[in-house]
This record gives structure tokens, C-alpha cells and sequence, in this order.
């Protein structure tokens, strides 16, 4: 069951119906509360999930939120308006209450589940968008209850002015935010939570002032921000998870004690019978629709169906008709808390248990483990990010060199258990490795797709193509830098006295500089002097090299590496 439930259940025990400790019964209060703490986890969602998560589900994500969340409308309030004996109309407005998911909730339930990374990244996708949708549909009823001029039109219109608008405002404080939190160095790293923190009330308060969806909003600059990055992007993150908690456990707490359970006896039959509706009817038809466009099978589609936990949105979202004087508006959010907690408890009971018997769950969690920021020494330019290493990761069995890292990275310690390893080159990472990464701040987005390569491969450089064949030995050439035709930097070399690079094997930290393999076969040592030769050609050289140095040169470590490298390079 939602652990968030208990907080709804704790609000209704200490509530004047219960226990009698706290006596609420301020609507208007509990929809604020509701609306600021619902930007705030929706804003959260965004920053966490970013476009990259959700872009290759973009389509199936936003078909259920958009056409789904109005399929299930319409068949959840045609069942209200029977079984309530009320008008369409009425029905509708119901029906769009309960169409609203809740991204809390859902948020919540992905964080503990090994669900399949598509189906949750559907699933989140669809809750951060829904809101917005659910939103309008209750607006546009309200309205429409209260003007019987007001049609169809009028909803469409405002659709396309609520989505246009908010919409247009979040990408235009995402973007702004991005731009100005890049160019200006605050003083703390603890300040960057709060000028996000800020962001997300400029976007919700802006869109809500031109009379645009707030909610789309704040979610889409959130996702921008969560997109391209911004400094102390896992201090933001982490703030912004702890506060979408407090949030969310406020906002049940809050509407657990606008609940009086003794009024539940007039509605349990039938709230019961439009939960059942809602949870075995409305919301499979609405992904039976809504994804046949696209790559599902059966078995996923039926995981999606169970997924659609209402949580507090709608809760919230019943308060408008009671604050807005519709007839029965007390009664109407007595049916909705009800069904909504029956449906609830019926699909976070059988939705992990469902999806693994439909074969829909992973070895790994339904949301990616983030980078965690370890320390900020942001006065240098630089960071010091943790990456856990999974048991399922890819990277698990290669060695530190394989990770890829960019020069101005480097692993600085890797934590296995209670010891901590300094690493090497040829340090194997095994699971449960914890890998302290020194960069440059600029270098995190970079580092953050690197990571990914490091969960899912392919690890290592790519295969070498075979080299071409010589009519003769190769000749063994040393030259000083200026000299070697080189085409690219010393640390990054393409090509070496007129020869392609094909495979980078090693980069030199105390200085720029390389050793790289040719495509004829031969290998190179760039920096200040470069050598050319075969690999035992080279080995010579270097060792020979390496013993006229004094012990305290820092150029023997280079020498080491390189020797080691070349013995390691065996061609196949």
C-alpha cells in the first residue's frame, strides 16, 4: 500500500471526526495547500526525470495524459451520472476529478519498484503532464455548470490557452534560469537550491497570472533545468526531493483532516461500485486506446492500466466545486475521497506483485540511481561526484581505465565496503563499488551521459580495426613534438606523423600527452618528445629511458604506464 496513505489515514484519525485533536474544516486552506505543495512535487519530478529520461516515451506519455485522462473522464462520469442519478454534466465533472493521477504517489511507488525503465518512464511522464489536463477538465465543468452558454468551444479554447501559456512561460524560466544560474557564481552551493526553489514559484506564478496551467509550468521548468544542468545539480536535486516529501506529506495530512469518515456510510455502496469502474473499466479502456499507436505489448499495456494511482490530486481538485458553490459539492468530494481511497489501495496492493507475474520488472530500480555529490570544492571549478556501481551495471568486471573518463576527470578513490582503494588503471570494479570522481564543473553533464554508458555499455574503447599491412619492419622514430605532424591536441591526438589514430590507450596527467595505436600497426608516445615504432620497439625505448631518469622525475610514472600499457596491448 502507498506509505503516503498513512499520512491521509493519520489526518482523518486526529481530525473532529476521530480523535477530535485538530477541528479543519477550511477548504480554501486545504486547496492552497494542496495547489503549492502539487507545484512543488511536480517541479521536483521534472528536475529528477529531465527530458532525456522521458524523450524516448515522449509520445505514449503524453497520449495518456492527454487523450487517456478525457477517455477516462468520460467513462468514469457516464457511470457517475448512473449510478449518482445526476445530470451528464455533473457526471463529467466527477468523472474529470477522479481522471486526475497523482504524481506523488506515483513517484513514490517507481522509487520502490524494479518496474521495466520504459514502462516507468511512461508512467512518469504521463503523471507530471495529467495534472495539468485533469486540471482543465474540472475548470472547464465548473464553468460549464455555472454558465449554460458555455460549450464545448469554450473548453477547447481553453485548452489550447492554458497549455499554450504555461507551456510558453515554463520554457521561457527554465531556459532564462539556466542561462542566468550558469553565468553568475553565488557565494554557497547551499544558495542554489533556493534560487530553483524561486524558478519553480516564478513559473507557477507566472503561467497562473496570464491564466495559464501553472502546473504545466512548473514541471516544464523543471524538466528544462533537469535537462541541460545547472552548478550543484545533485544539491539542487536532493533539496528538491527533500522538500517534495515535506509537500507531500502536508498536503495528506491536510486533507485527511478536511475528511469526516461518519459521512462515508451514504456513499460507500456506490463509491465503491465507481472505484471498481474506475480502476477495472475507465482506466484499461484509456490505455487500451491510447497506446495501440505505439510498441506495447499486452502484458505492458495491462501494467499501465494498474498504475494509475490517484493519490491527493483529485482530493484536491474536489474542493474547486465546493469553493466555487456547486450543488453538491459537499457531497461530490465526499464520493471522491472515498473512491480514490478504495482505488488507491486496490492498485498500489497489486501493482508490483501484477507486474512481476506479466513478466514487466527489471533486475534494476524503475528509477535511475542519480549521481551523488559527495562535496563541493566549487571555489576551485571543481566537484566530487559518488557514483554507486550496481550489481547489474555493465561496468561491473571492467577496469578503471575502460570507464572513459574525459582528461579533466579523474576517479580519486574507490570505497568497497570499509576500505578505501586508491585506484588504479587496472583496478577491477566490482558491485557495490563506490567511485569518488574529481571533475571540473563544467565536465557534469558530460560525466551524467558518460554514467549511463557505464549502467547499460558498452564498456571500453570500441575494436580496433585491423591494421594495414607493411612491405617492411617498421621504423622506430623519435621527434620532437614540433616536428611530428600532429593533427589534434597532445592528450587527444588523430593522427601522428601523417598516420591515423585508431585506439587511444592512455593519457598522460602531468603533462599533455598520449599513447596511441596507428592504423599501420604501429604505436606512439606523444609530448614533449614524440616516439614512433613497433610496440617492442617502443617497450624498449621507454625502459630505456625510464633508467636514466632520477628516481624522483615525475616522468617515470608516465614511462611505467606506458611500458605496462603496450605489454597489455597483444594483438589478437
Amino acid at each position: 500500500m502507498p506509505g503516503l496513505l498513512l499520512f491521509l489515514f493519520l489526518g482523518m484519525a486526529i481530525g473532529s471526526d476521530v480523535l477530535g485533536w485538530i477541528d479543519f474544516s477550511d477548504y480554501e486552506l486545504a486547496r492552497t495547500i494542496g495547489i503549492i505543495a502539487l507545484a512543488l512535487i511536480l517541479f521536483e519530478g521534472g528536475l529528477t526525470s529531465g527530458l532525456v529520461e522521458i524523450r524516448p516515451v515522449l509520445g505514449p506519455a503524453l497520449s495518456l495524459a492527454i487523450v487517456g485522462t478525457i477517455i477516462t473522464a468520460v467513462v468514469t462520469g457516464l457511470a457517475a451520472a448512473a449510478l449518482f442519478d445526476t445530470s451528464t454534466l455533473e457526471g463529467m465533472l466527477l468523472g474529470g476529478i477522479l481522471a486526475a493521477t497523482d504524481g506523488a504517489a506515483i513517484f513514490a511507488m517507481l522509487r520502490g519498484s524494479t518496474l521495466k525503465r520504459r514502462l516507468a518512464a511512461t508512467l512518469e511522464g504521463e503523471s507530471g503532464f495529467n495534472d495539468p489536463v485533469a486540471v482543465l477538465l474540472v475548470l472547464g465543468f465548473i464553468e460549464w455548470l455555472k454558465d449554460p452558454t458555455y460549450g464545448l468551444l469554450d473548453m477547447a479554447w481553453l485548452f489550447v490557452h492554458e497549455i499554450g501559456v504555461g507551456l510558453a512561460i515554463g520554457a521561457v524560466v527554465g531556459i532564462g534560469a539556466i542561462w542566468v544560474l550558469r553565468r553568475v557564481r553565488l557565494a554557497t552551493a547551499g544558495l542554489y537550491p533556493v534560487a530553483t526553489l524561486a524558478v519553480a514559484a516564478l513559473a507557477y506564478g507566472g503561467a497562473d497570472y496570464l491564466h495559464g496551467s501553472g502546473f504545466l509550468a512548473v514541471y516544464f521548468a523543471g524538466l528544462a533545468l533537469g535537462t541541460v544542468g545547472v552548478p550543484g545539480q545533485q544539491t539542487v536535486t536532493a533539496f528538491h526531493q527533500g522538500l517534495a516529501w515535506v509537500a507531500q506529506v502536508t498536503m495528506f495530512v491536510a486533507l485527511g483532516l478536511l475528511v469526516f469518515p461518519s459521512k462515508f456510510g451514504d456513499v460507500a455502496v456506490r463509491g465503491t461500485v465507481l472505484a471498481l469502474v474506475l480502476v477495472f473499466v475507465s482506466r484499461p479502456v484509456a490505455v487500451a486506446i491510447t497506446t495501440l499507436p505505439f510498441r506495447f505489448t499486452w502484458a505492458e499495456r495491462a501494467v499501465l492500466a494498474g498504475a494509475g494511482l490517484r493519490g491527493a490530486v483529485p482530493i484536491v481538485l474536489a474542493t474547486f466545486p465546493v469553493l466555487e458553490n456547486v450543488g453538491g459539492g459537499t457531497e461530490l468530494f465526499d464520493i471522491v475521497f472515498f473512491a480514490v481511497l478504495l482505488s488507491t489501495i486496490i492498485q498500489g496492493v497489486t501493482f508490483e506483485p501484477g507486474a512481476r507475474l506479466l513478466g514487466a520488472t527489471a533486475n534494476e530500480p524503475a528509477m535511475p540511481r542519480p549521481l551523488a555529490e559527495a562535496g563541493t570544492i566549487r571555489r576551485l571549478g571543481a566537484e566530487v561526484l559518488e557514483y554507486e556501481v550496481g550489481p547489474e551495471d555493465a561496468v561491473v568486471g571492467a577496469r578503471v581505465r575502460d570507464l572513459g573518463l574525459p582528461r579533466e576527470a579523474v576517479v580519486n578513490v574507490i570505497v568497497r565496503g570499509d576500505e578505501a582503494i586508491p585506484p588504479r588503471g587496472s583496478t577491477i570494479l566490482h558491485g557495490g563499488d563506490r567511485l569518488h570522481v574529481l571533475l571540473r564543473s563544467e565536465l557534469s553533464r558530460d560525466v551524467h551521459r558518460i554514467v549511463d554508458r557505464w549502467r547499460r555499455g558498452p564498456i571500453g574503447p570500441p575494436p580496433r580495426p585491423k591494421p594495414r599491412p607493411q612491405g617492411r619492419p617498421p621504423l622506430f622514430t623519435v621527434l620532437p613534438l614540433a616536428q611530428a605532424q600532429l593533427e589534434g591536441t597532445p592528450a587527444h591526438p588523430a593522427g601522428v606523423a601523417g598516420g591515423p589514430v585508431t585506439a587511444q590507450l592512455r593519457i598522460r596527467r602531468d603533462v599533455p600527452g598520449a599513447l596511441v595505436a596507428l592504423d599501420d600497426g604501429r604505436y606512439a608516445v606523444v609530448g614533449p618528445l614524440v616516439a614512433i615504432g613497433s610496440r617492442e620497439a617502443l617497450a624498449r625505448w621507454a625502459t630505456r629511458r625510464l633508467r636514466r631518469l632520477p628516481t624522483d622525475d615525475t616522468e617515470r610514472a608516465w614511462l611505467q604506464n606506458v611500458i605496462g600499457a603496450l605489454a597489455a596491448d597483444v594483438p589478437e
